[in-house]
């Protein structure tokens, strides 16, 4: 989870995940409302337009994020979309309180 969370740019991923309304501008905020309550949570080509990254370097990313309980995808029909696992967050954070 550590390695994870060790660049900048699954941090951003992160960021923008908890507050998609605000930080995914590719498209309008009711579009991101509807991905977020239609489809359970925003579209890998969304998050590639926002990182400015390649497509393979974004998914490898979430895909990490999803493994170690981060985040939560969901597929429909060829699109993959992502929310962060709150309940993972919050786990991780009371291990780092505990442990610290």
């Amino acid at each position: 989870m550590f390695k994870a969370l060790s660049n900048q740019t699954r941090l951003d991923i992160l960021k923008w995940l908890k507050n998609p309304e605000e930080e995914i501008t590719s498209v309008s905020c009711e579009t991101v409302r509807y991905m977020m309550t239609e489809k359970g949570g925003i579209c890998v080509q969304d998050l590639v337009k926002k990182a400015g990254l390649a497509q393979s370097t974004v998914s490898s990313y979430l895909a990490m994020m999803e493994q170690c309980g981060l985040l939560i995808s969901e597929r429909h029909g060829k699109w993959t979309y992502y929310r962060r696992n709150e309940q993972g967050i919050q786990q991780l954070s009371s291990q780092i309180g505990e442990a610290l």
